[in-house]
């Protein structure tokens, strides 16, 4: 079972210096990400995981559920990984700030 966090948990670990890798693709980073996060998109996560350290990051995508998946990958090979339940698109809606494509 992976661990779990809202956004505006999230937002609160941010604040603090946590860590936040992105696992959506770059066309979808690129239209909006939260400023500061790593893009490291799901289908290249096994040859770039080794970058990522022990952890602790949180990971995020657009509604949770490749990011759930990259958690999980993530917790096999040693990371500390938390999801944010509802990804970008519940960031976006709560008003949070994030860096929009120009």
């Amino acid at each position: 079972m992976i661990s779990e966090v809202s956004v505006a948990e999230l937002r609160d670990a941010l604040a603090a210096g946590a860590r936040l890798i992105d696992v959506r693709e770059a066309d979808e980073y690129a239209e909006a990400h939260i400023v500061g996060s790593e893009l490291m998109p799901l289908s290249t996560l096994a040859e770039s995981v080794g970058s990522i350290g022990v952890g602790p990051v949180y990971v995020i995508c657009k509604s949770g559920g490749r990011s759930a998946m990259a958690c999980e990958f993530m917790a096999s090979v040693g990371i500390e990984a938390t999801n944010v339940g509802g990804g970008m698109m519940s960031w976006l809606q709560s008003g949070f700030e994030a860096e929009f494509a120009q």
